[in-house]
C-alpha cells in the first residue's frame, strides 16, 4: 500500500546574525544552511497494517509523512501510496488518503462540527445516503452524540479531536497518515482514540502510520515499529524484537511482609528502587525464572510481578545510543 524507496528531503534555511548588523549584513549577504530533514529513507507497508513511527522531535517524522501525503516533495527518491505518487495531488489520491495532524485542526471554529461535516461532503463529492451511513457509523464509534450541533470552540480538547477524527474520516480513506493524534489528551480520551483506530482499521482494513511521543498509543496500536533519528531510519520491524534487542532485561516487581535490606536485594539483580515493603530488579531475560524462584524461597515475599521495561525507556535508550554514536563520530 505504501512503497517509499530512498525517500530524501533537504532544505536550506536562512541564518542571519543576532543584533542590528547580522540584520544589515543579510540585506546584501544571506547565508544558507543545509538542513537534511529526511534521509535515503526507505521501508514497505501492507495493506492493513498499522506502523508506529517514533523519533524525537525534528527527527523527520511530520516532514516524512507529509511527502507520502503530497504536501511536500521530495528532493529525492520515489514514493508510491495506493499506488499514485502522492506529489500530483491527484484526486482518487486525495480521496484515497487522509492526514490527521493533533495539533492543527480543520473544523470551522465558530460553526458547528456538522457544518463542516457538510463542506467535507460537498468537497469530496459523497452522496448523501453514503454520508448519512458514515456520519451514523462514525458517531457511533466516537461517540459523537449531542456533540455534532455544538460550536467548536465550545467543545473540550478531546470533543474536538473526536469530532476531527470523524471529519478526516468521511470519505473513507483506505490510507491514515495520524501524526501525534492524541496530544494533550486526557488519558481516558487517548484510549478512546486508540480504540477507535483500532476499530476502525478492522472494519475497513485501513493501512495507519501513526506518530506518537505517548508510547501507550504504539504498544495498543502497533506490532511493528519504524524508529528515526536525525533524518536516518536506525530501525524497522517489531516492537518484540526492538524491546529484546534493546532492553536484554526484566523487571521483577516484588512486595513483602517485612522490609529486606538494599544489600540483601543487590545479591539478586541491579536494584532500581527500594522502599520499605516494595522494590524493582533488574535481572537478565534468560535468569528471571531462576531468580523469581530464589526470591520466593529465600525472601518473605507477598507478591511478585515479571515486567517489560517501560517502552520510553528503551526508545530513549535507542536515541542516547545514537547521540553517543555521533559524538563519537565526530572526535
Amino acid at each position: 500500500m505504501i512503497s517509499v524507496r530512498h525517500l530524501t528531503k533537504h532544505y536550506e534555511v536562512h541564518e542571519k546574525q543576532a543584533g542590528f548588523l547580522g540584520s544589515l549584513r543579510a540585506l546584501f549577504h544571506r547565508e544558507y544552511k543545509a538542513v537534511k530533514a529526511v534521509a535515503d529513507v526507505s521501508f514497505e507497508i501492507g495493506p492493513g497494517e498499522i506502523v508506529g513511527f517514533l523519533g524525537p522531535n525534528g527527527a523527520g517524522k511530520t516532514t516524512t509523512l507529509k511527502m507520502l501525503s503530497g504536501l511536500l516533495h521530495p528532493t529525492a527518491g520515489e514514493v508510491s501510496v495506493a499506488g499514485f505518487t502522492p506529489k500530483r495531488r491527484q484526486r482518487e489520491f486525495l480521496t484515497t488518503i487522509t492526514l490527521v495532524m493533533g495539533q492543527k485542526q480543520q473544523l470551522i471554529w465558530d460553526l458547528p462540527a456538522a457544518d463542516s461535516f457538510l463542506v467535507n461532503q460537498a468537497i469530496y463529492d459523497i452522496p448523501d445516503e453514503v454520508y448519512r451511513e458514515r456520519v451514523g457509523e462514525l458517531t457511533e464509534m466516537l461517540g459523537l452524540g449531542g456533540l455534532l450541533n455544538k460550536q467548536v470552540r465550545k467543545l473540550s480538547l478531546g470533543e474536538r479531536m473526536k469530532c476531527e477524527l470523524a471529519a478526516a474520516l468521511l470519505h473513507g480513506p483506505k490510507v491514515l497518515f495520524l501524526d501525534e493524534p492524541t496530544i494533550g489528551l486526557d488519558v481516558n480520551m487517548q484510549q478512546a482514540v486508540r480504540d477507535f483506530v483500532a476499530g476502525y482499521n478492522e472494519r475497513h482494513g485501513a493501512t495507519v502510520l501513526l506518530t506518537s511521543h505517548y508510547m501507550a498509543d504504539v504498544t495498543a496500536l502497533c506490532r511493528r515499529v519504524m524508529v528515526i533519528d536525525s533524518g536516518a531510519l536506525i530501525f524497522d520491524g517489531d516492537l518484540s524484537s526492538l524491546i529484546e534487542r534493546t532492553a536484554p532485561q526484566k523487571l521483577l516487581k516484588l512486595e513483602f511482609r517485612v522490609p529486606q535490606s538494599e544489600a540483601a536485594l543487590r545479591a539478586y539483580g541491579e536494584l532500581r528502587e527500594c522502599s520499605e515493603l516494595r522494590a524493582e530488579l533488574r535481572v537478565a531475560r534468560d535468569r528471571v525464572t531462576e531468580t523469581a524462584a530464589r526470591l520466593l524461597a529465600d525472601l518473605p515475599i507477598v507478591d511478585i510481578g515479571i515486567e517489560e521495561v517501560p517502552i520510553e525507556e528503551i526508545i530513549g535508550q535507542v536515541f542516547r545510543g545514537r547521540q553517543a554514536e555521533r559524538a563519537e563520530a565526530a572526535k
